[in-house]
């Protein structure tokens, strides 16, 4: 039996999902060597939020990146998350836009693209295939694992079957929550491997405990490829680290063969950058969260939630408003919960419970319920779907939202040529998605994108008078290695 192959999401996914996509390119390089002799199916170095960051807070031109790590990983395939007709960012782009940018990338080194739509519409995948085929490259169709009434086996199996007839070269199973059960995913996977011939990838994460056993179902069930990190940008709202998923296959025949010795090595390299990320680390993310069963909700969204809700000063309401999450989900037609939806569907949430159901209707929730975005998997809700078309003095849409926009390029040319900056192709599909972010590259000063260092999360103590005013205050302390609980108080 041929074994699974792995692939290692360290040098994205790894640290977006754990260290918020703070992991700068230069920490990564020391790395690169061992990661680049493992063997590996393919290392994920771009795409997903990390463009965004690395621009945003790392002050890094984002091909300057991909040519580094392609120099620094030659042997291995490199691997990329693309958001179908969104690229990286949050709304749809014209074709050439996004023909554009798949052709940067390939010419920069890119050799796998995983390409999604956050609702599952296969029409706003179909330019991404079409271009990273003409390139020459692998085109990665990725199916949306989520959890509704109108979400069944045959669903997710008929999709990728409709992918592999588009011209994608391997199907992905992309699990972004981590909710998909082991039972599930060997049924998925048996379906598509009895339909389709292209190998069959499994993406999940380790949020709610499931990754790991999740995996091996997926293994037993023929999948060819599962996406793997190391440790500890691993496990927790991570993908399950590479170590631990060879000893839960120990004794499988379908187990690879990746030396343990230089995952251990690579352990000490990233540990060592975990520390000095430790700012943009945090505990929550690296246990496993039953929330996410509860709420059905990407952890991301359940850490970057509970944060939003107390800037609200709505603390309180955290199990109001993710009660309210599947309700949006169901009026805007039971869409996945994914990058942009997830952030869509907790925002409109949150407003349900504030000020009353859809009295203050999101713009981007509308141009979900009037088609804006793509088609949905069940029908918009009628009541929704009109209100949204009375706030807006929107015509709802049954069309590509890609056909509506003309052709982009030129215009960005002429943009960036106005601003003084760099007009080449790289210059323009970045400006396309963050244009602001560009501009700042280019006048901001370095010390603008000085990384946080990890003791500026210790909070200061209180000044005395703040601490007096609170009364006793009780404290434990340790004398030569024994503990002791002390009361101070002010004389």
């Amino acid at each position: 039996m041929k074994p699974v192959a792995f692939n290692n999401n360290v040098l994205r996914d790894g640290h977006q999902s754990l260290a918020a996509t703070r992991m700068p390119t230069e920490l990564m390089l020391p790395a690169c060597p061992i990661l680049d002799s493992m063997g590996f199916n393919a290392l994920e170095t771009w795409g997903g939020a990390s463009i965004d960051a690395g621009l945003r807070f790392l002050g890094e031109f984002p091909f300057d990146r991909l040519d580094t790590l392609k120099k620094a990983c030659p042997k291995t395939k490199h691997m990329m998350l693309f958001r179908g007709q969104n690229i990286v960012a949050y709304t749809h782009f014209p074709d050439d836009v996004v023909e554009a940018f798949v052709n940067c990338s390939a010419r920069h080194g890119m050799d796998i693209f995983r390409i999604f739509d956050a609702l599952n519409d296969t029409r706003n995948m179909e330019c991404a295939i079409r271009a990273v085929n003409k390139a020459g490259k692998e085109a990665q169709g990725a199916i949306c694992y989520t959890k509704s009434p109108v979400d069944t086996i045959e669903r997710f199996v008929k999709m990728g079957c409709e992918l592999a007839e588009l011209g994608c070269g391997s199907i992905a199973i992309k699990d972004m929550a981590g909710l998909i059960p082991p039972h599930i995913v060997y049924d998925i996977v048996s379906g598509l491997k009895k339909n389709i011939k292209v190998p069959v990838v499994v993406h999940t994460h380790e949020t709610a405990g499931m990754g790991a056993p999740s995996y091996y179902a997926a293994v037993e069930a023929g999948a060819d490829v599962i996406d793997t990190s190391i440790a500890p940008f691993a496990n927790g709202t991570g993908q399950p680290d590479t170590a631990r998923m060879l000893a839960v296959l120990e004794d499988n025949p379908r187990k690879p063969d990746y030396d343990t010795k230089k995952l251990l090595q690579l352990r000490e390299i990233f540990q060592d950058i975990y520390n000095k990320l430790g700012f943009y680390t945090d505990l929550k993310n690296e246990v496993i969260d039953t929330d996410a069963l509860i709420y059905q909700v990407p952890g991301g969204m359940l850490s970057n939630f509970r944060v939003q809700l107390k800037e609200q000063k709505m603390e309180d309401k955290f199990d109001e408003v993710f009660a309210e999450v599947p309700y949006v989900r169901e009026k805007l037609g039971w869409i996945p919960l994914v990058t942009p939806t997830s952030q869509i569907v907790g925002t409109q949430a949150m407003m349900n419970v504030k000020f009353g159901r859809w009295k203050m209707f999101t713009p981007q929730a509308m141009d979900i319920a009037l088609g804006y975005y793509g088609r949905t998997p069940a029908p918009v809700d009628p009541e929704v779907k009109k209100l949204a078309q009375e706030k807006s003095g929107k015509e709802p849409i049954t069309a590509r939202p890609a056909d509506l926009k003309g052709p982009g390029m030129e215009e960005l040319r002429k943009a960036l040529a106005a601003k003084g900056i760099k007009n080449d192709d790289e210059h323009c599909v970045i400006y396309a998605m963050f244009p602001q972010q560009l501009e700042d590259l280019y006048t901001k000063p370095r010390e603008f994108y000085k990384l946080k260092s990890p003791k500026d999360k210790i909070p200061a103590c209180p000044p005395p008078a703040e601490a007096a005013a609170k009364g006793p205050q009780k404290l434990k302390i340790s004398i030569d290695g024994q503990e002791r609980s002390v009361t101070v108080e002010k004389l």
